[in-house]
């Protein structure tokens, strides 16, 4: 990783221009001078590095001339190299290269992640939200400036335009289960969608909308979800006021990490044989974690709120529990549920 030329380039470009210096030296003394080469390479670099020692032999004319242009072109050159080398490896420029080096490197093993398309205030909302979930996820962003102040960050950033294929490619977008879209133009989310279903035809994909005559184009390029965050946040504060005391509920069980209560799903899958094709009163007398379970979902995709305690949970259904965060980290802990 050390010896990676992308993350080095600069430092061998300087490199590579200090040896050519002290080569063209140490063969001009040797044409000029007749000299040895050991003793044309020590006049080279007494001579590059003015460190003022006396001449190894005395210089004819020609060789002065030759000292002379050598000590003009070389001064610069070597100490703009050596500054320019120093500063790329102690200042901000290597562990730029270094981290995004590491990401790449990283995206290449990532399998059944997140791509997290702009990195707006949308966006670092569903960041946050996704790494208090210990979700596995990729943030691709154009803008410099917000690049650099969340350098230091522990997200994985790819500098880039969304729009882009080869970048989207290099998010691993065949391997991602899901592609979250937050940029500012409609425009560009939709093509977002496009191109990201054309390469994965399975995944989930979610666009940010600002316009609601958007929405309709955005499902037909291939959005599982398109969301208005503007037209819901109105809302929000609007329900807020006509029925506070249901939306403050509401956002203390929305999905907050360790932070008051949660609603996790279960698939059939999930569940252990013994607790397959059972009503959903069998499994509620049979619960150890203390969650309720307050929706259903049928194979055929339909959801139902509050299921009647004679339900079958049958196969391809999905059933909602409701539970503070430790009696959720208790049922994803026993049935080992992956999200």
């Amino acid at each position: 990783m050390l010896i990676n030329y992308r993350i080095f380039s600069k430092v061998y470009y300087f490199l590579v221009l200090i040896l050519l210096i002290m080569f063209g030296g140490t063969v001009g003394f040797v044409i000029i001078e007749e000299w040895d080469w050991v003793d044309s390479f020590y006049m080279t670099i007494i001579t590059i590095s003015t460190v003022g020692f006396q001449e190894v032999h005395e210089l004819s004319a020609y060789g002065k001339v030759f000292t002379s242009f050598l000590i003009i072109s070389s001064f610069g050159t070597f100490a703009y190299a050596i500054t320019s080398i120093t500063n790329y490896l102690i200042g901000g420029e290597y562990k730029k290269y270094l981290k995004e080096y590491k990401t790449m490197k990283e995206l290449k093993k990532m399998t059944n992640h997140v791509i997290i398309c702009g990195f707006g205030r949308v966006g670092r909302q569903v960041a946050e939200d996704l790494k208090a979930h210990n979700n596995d996820f990729v943030v691709i962003e154009r803008n410099k400036d917000v690049l650099e102040d969340r350098m230091n960050d522990d997200i994985f950033f790819i500098d880039g335009d969304s729009t882009d294929d080869s970048v989207l490619e290099s998010a691993s977008v065949k391997t991602a289960k899901a592609v979250i879209t937050c940029l500012p133009k409609d425009s560009e989310n939709i093509y977002v969608v496009l191109a990201a279903r054309e390469f994965n035809k399975e995944m989930i994909i979610v666009s940010r909308a600002s316009n609601q005559s958007a929405v309709s184009k955005l499902k037909m390029a291939g959005a599982s979800n398109v969301i208005m965050p503007d037209s819901i946040g109105g809302s929000h504060m609007a329900s807020l006021i006509a029925h506070p005391d249901v939306m403050e509920f509401i956002d203390m069980i929305r999905v907050q990490g360790d932070q008051g209560c949660n609603v996790e799903s279960i698939s059939y899958e999930e569940l252990p044989d013994s607790l397959r094709d059972k009503t959903i009163e069998q499994l509620e007398s049979k619960k150890e974690t203390g969650v309720t379970i307050i929706g259903f979902k049928n194979k055929e995709g339909e959801y139902i709120v509050n299921p009647t305690r004679d339900t079958i949970v049958s196969e391809g259904s999905r059933v909602f529990v409701l539970g503070n965060s430790h009696q959720i980290s208790l049922i994803i802990k026993k049935y080992n549920i992956s999200h």
